[in-house]
């Protein structure tokens, strides 16, 4: 299905092709419902993707040119002066299957071999497929925590380590992390939440025109895939097109000082531990000025994608009404606009007080006569 014809769920699109833009950003948790297009669309997004250039037969996608993306063996050869052979190759998307352990994501190491020859026979896992590329984890919150763990600080540091009986092997794996799942199914802990760089929570969709627009196309494109993905492909490359431009665009983003206080003011009234929430905040505002083909970072920008870079990072309160998102988006009204804010928490107050009453007077009207009406002074 080609990602142009995904119908709805903005937030989502845009936080993935603001990754696109950025992978700084450190991907993207999307939390939604079954049958939202979540899948759909972190595969879909993989076409948009530029080819790489690739050492011919390297396991680790291992840049002929950057030698931070190069592999040992490409490393070694490199430096000792060789031609490396160039190749083109797709970004690459792995997906991470629920089961998978900890040898299989990360390698191992032939231990007998390495005895016996005295080589190290590093046999490459997932993240080693992945480098350069996206890993996809569908049903994250279902992964043992351990794993997930694991995953984030090879994305986070842009390496993987891997050692055994005192043999140890390290190679790239720079990736974009995207994981999604079903909040029904159970939560992440707060710890691994943080370290994704944005969240999205997708529903199904309520408009019925966007509903009838989705099915069909999806009809369609199983009736006839190559010619339904023909008929896109015109929007598909104007669309790669634009990513491209905002790639080469996003080192001359400027954000002002002024722009810079106010995020982190939100962070600290948000009370967000630690600052990742400001660098990742920051770094999405700059990917959307860049995606949307402006030179500066506007307070407008900010108030687009702060919700999907701190909803997740605020600590969770039981009782507390409102979702993160929404708690973002009103402490960001706080801080760039006092007064309206003040307005919206008198009216919000408001509202809560009359829905209120009128629970307690329908409580009243069910009541039967001569039923124990509680205590006096605490109805």
């Amino acid at each position: 299905m080609p990602f142009v014809k995904i119908v709805g769920q903005e937030e989502m699109k845009l936080a993935l092709l603001l990754n696109v833009v950025d992978p700084r950003i450190g991907g993207v948790l999307i939390m939604g419902d079954r049958g939202t297009g979540k899948s759909v669309a972190v595969r879909s997004l993989a076409e948009l993707l530029p080819q790489l250039e690739v050492v011919a037969d390297d396991p680790f996608n291992s840049s002929p040119t950057d030698a931070s993306l190069m592999g040992q063996d490409a490393l070694a050869r490199a430096r000792a002066g060789e031609d490396l052979p160039v190749a083109q190759a797709p970004t690459p998307l792995v997906e991470l299957p629920l089961g998978a352990t900890e040898d299989r994501i990360c390698g191992t190491i032939d231990i007998e071999r390495a005895l016996q020859e005295g080589i190290k026979a590093f046999e490459p896992g997932l993240l080693a497929r992945c480098n350069r590329g996206i890993l996809y984890v569908d049903e994250v919150n279902l992964l043992d925590d351990g794993i997930v763990d694991l995953i984030l600080d090879s994305a986070a540091g842009g390496v993987n380590t891997v050692e055994r009986e005192g043999i140890s092997v390290v190679h790239p794996a720079k990736f974009i992390m995207i994981g999604s799942g079903n909040p029904s199914e159970g939560e992440l802990r707060p710890q691994l939440l943080d370290r994704f760089g944005l969240s999205v929570q997708v529903f199904t969709l309520p408009d019925i025109k966007q509903r009838v627009t989705l099915v069909l196309d999806r009809l369609l494109f199983e009736q006839d895939p190559d010619g339904f993905v023909a008929d896109s492909e015109a929007e598909q490359e104007a669309l790669r097109q634009r990513l491209r431009k905002a790639q080469e665009a996003l080192p001359n983003i400027e954000i002002d000082r002024e722009v810079r206080l106010r995020i982190s003011e939100a962070c600290s009234l948000l009370d967000v531990d630690g600052i990742r929430g400001d660098i990742v905040t920051n770094r999405t505002a700059a990917a959307l000025a860049a995606y949307e083909g402006r030179n500066e970072v506007t307070l407008e920008d900010v108030s687009r994608i702060i919700g999907l870079c701190l909803g997740h990072r605020l600590r969770k309160d039981p009782l507390d009404q409102i979702d993160g998102g929404a708690k973002v988006k009103l402490a960001w009204q706080r801080v760039t606009n006092p007064k309206a804010a003040e307005a919206a928490a008198e009216e919000r107050k408001q509202a809560e007080a009359e829905e209120k009453k009128a629970k307690e007077a329908k409580a009243k009207s069910q009541q039967k006569g001569g039923s124990w009406g509680g205590l006096p002074g605490r109805r």
